[in-house]
C-alpha cells in the first residue's frame, strides 16, 4: 500500500518510523516533510492547505492511505475532501475536529452529556469576559478558543493576569474565549483510536508543556514527555473510557458527525477522578515520540482500520518498555525562535543503545542541518525502566552539538 503522511514535525518523523515498520507498507510519501523524513520517505513539495493538489496527488500515486498529523489540516476539512474523492485518510472530518477546533464546543459538549471537566464560561466580547474573571477570582484558566499551537492557555494567577490574557486573545479579530476554573491534580495525556463507532484505548504519556525546569514559565507545544503515565493504571483507563471517551463517541453520533481518528484527552487526575481539560483530534507532540517506540502491533494496519471503520475487538499490544523524550529547542523559543544554527553529531547520538532522534524545525542549508523552527529535534531513550530511558536520552544528547538550542535537564522528573 502507498501512504501519504502529511506533515514536517517530531510527531510525523516518529509516525514515519512506525509506518516503515508496516508489512503492508509498499511506499511511503510525506509532504512536505523534514530532512530526517526524507531518509525514510519520499518527501513531495505539496501544501496541506491546498485539497485539490493533495487529492490529484492521491490518485496519481494511486495512496492507499493519507495519514494527516497536524491539526490545521484537520480543521480545515482535508479528511472530507479525500473522502469525498473515494481516497481513505486518518483522522476526523471538519464537523468532528471542533473537539479540538473549538474549545468552547468541547466545553458545551461536555455540559450537555455530563463528561467530567472544569466550570467554564464562553465570551464573545471583552467587557463580559473581564466581569466574570473579576467575579471568579484568580487562580483561573483562560483559553483561545480556536487553534494556538498548544500554546493558547493561560493559568492566571492573579487577576492581572487574567486580564491580560484576555486582552490579548480579543486582540484578534473574530475572538472568542473560555475561561474556567483551575483543576487539581496530576496531568496525563490519554490516547483512545476510534472508528466512528468504536474506541481502543491506545495509549498514556506524560508532557511537559512549561518551558522552564520545574514546571516554570510559559505555556509551549512541550519540552518533553514519557510514556507510560505511571498514574493511568488499568482501573483509571478503565474509567476514562467509560466516563469521558465513549460519552464523547456517543455524542458525536448523536451530531451525525462521528469521530474517526485519535482522540486524545489532556487530563486532570484528581481527588474525585478523571477530569477532561482539553481534547485533541491526532497525534500529540511530543507524547506521540514516546508512545510509537512501544508500540508492538502494525499502526498502518491500526490506523487503516480507524479510517474504514472496522477497528479490532482486541486491546492494543504495547512492550512493557518505558520512553522518554527531551526536546531540543532553538533560543528565543516560543516567542522568537532563533533560526539557522548548524547541528551536528545526530548520528553518533542515534547509535546509542535504545535512542531515536527525530527532527522537527530542521532544514538543509548547503548540505548541512539546520535549525528553521523553535522546537528542533527530539532526543528519545528507550528502556526497561523509566530512570534507563531517561538515562539513555541524556546521554545522547549530550553528543550533539547544537549552540543555539537548549533543553530542559528535568524531563521525567516528577515520576522519578
Amino acid at each position: 500500500m502507498n501512504v501519504l503522511l502529511i506533515g514536517s514535525g517530531g510527531r510525523e518523523h516518529a509516525l514515519a518510523i512506525a509506518l516503515r515498520k508496516s508489512p503492508q507498507l509498499t511506499r511511503l510519501f510525506a509532504a512536505p516533510g523534514n530532512p530526517g523524513i526524507g531518509e525514510i520517505a519520499s518527501l513531495v513539495a505539496l501544501d496541506s492547505a491546498d485539497h485539490a493538489a493533495i487529492v490529484q496527488f492521491c490518485q496519481r500515486e494511486k495512496i492507499g492511505l493519507v495519514v494527516i498529523g497536524p491539526e490545521g489540516p484537520l480543521v480545515a476539512g482535508l479528511v472530507d475532501d479525500l473522502a469525498e474523492a473515494g481516497i481513505p485518510a486518518f483522522g476526523p472530518s471538519k464537523a468532528a475536529a471542533q473537539l479540538e477546533g473549538s474549545k468552547g464546543f468541547t466545553k458545551d459538549l461536555c455540559a450537555q452529556h455530563n463528561i467530567p471537566t472544569s466550570a467554564y464560561a464562553r465570551f464573545h466580547q471583552l467587557q463580559p469576559a473581564l466581569a466574570y474573571a473579576a467575579a471568579q477570582g484568580a487562580p483561573i484558566v483562560v483559553k483561545a478558543d480556536g487553534l494556538a499551537a498548544g500554546k493558547g492557555v493561560v493559568v492566571a494567577q492573579n487577576l492581572e493576569e487574567a486580564y491580560a490574557a484576555l486582552a490579548a486573545v480579543f486582540a484578534g479579530s473574530g475572538a472568542q474565549v473560555v475561561i474556567e476554573a483551575v483543576l487539581h491534580g496530576e496531568e496525563a495525556s490519554f490516547f483512545a483510536l476510534c472508528d466512528g463507532s468504536s474506541a481502543l484505548a491506545f495509549a498514556s504519556a506524560q508532557d511537559h508543556k512549561r518551558l522552564g525546569e520545574a514546571d516554570t514559565g510559559p505555556n509551549t507545544g512541550g519540552m518533553g514527555a514519557f510514556s507510560p503515565a505511571p498514574i493511568m493504571t488499568p482501573d483509571m483507563t478503565a474509567r476514562v473510557m467509560h466516563d469521558i471517551i465513549h460519552p464523547t463517541l456517543a455524542a458525536m453520533r448523536a451530531r451525525k458527525t462521528p469521530f474517526r481518528g485519535m482522540l486524545f484527552a489532556g487530563l486532570m487526575i484528581g481527588p474525585g477522578g478523571p477530569q477532561l481539560i482539553e481534547f485533541n483530534t491526532r497525534f500529540g507532540d511530543p507524547e506521540t515520540q514516546v508512545i510509537l517506540p512501544r508500540l508492538q502491533d502494525d499502526l498502518l494496519g491500526l490506523l487503516l482500520a480507524s479510517a474504514c471503520g472496522t477497528l479490532p475487538q482486541g486491546p492494543v499490544r504495547f512492550s512493557s518498555s518505558h520512553a522518554l523524550s527531551v526536546v531540543i529547542a532553538a533560543q528565543g523559543y516560543p516567542e522568537s525562535p532563533r533560526r539557522g544554527g548548524t547541528i551536528a553529531g545526530l548520528a553518533a547520538a542515534a547509535a546509542l543503545p535504545g535512542v531515536t532522534i527525530t527532527q522537527a524545525g530542521t532544514s538543509l542549508a548547503g548540505g548541512k542541518l539546520v535549525a528553521s523552527g523553535g522546537r528542533v529535534l527530539n532526543v528519545t531513550g528507550s528502556g526497561a525502566d523509566l530512570a534507563q530511558a531517561r538515562a539513555r536520552a541524556y546521554a545522547a544528547l549530550a553528543l550533539i552539538d547544537y549552540a543555539d538550542g537548549f533543553h530542559r535537564r528535568d524531563i521525567g522528573w516528577r515520576a522519578l
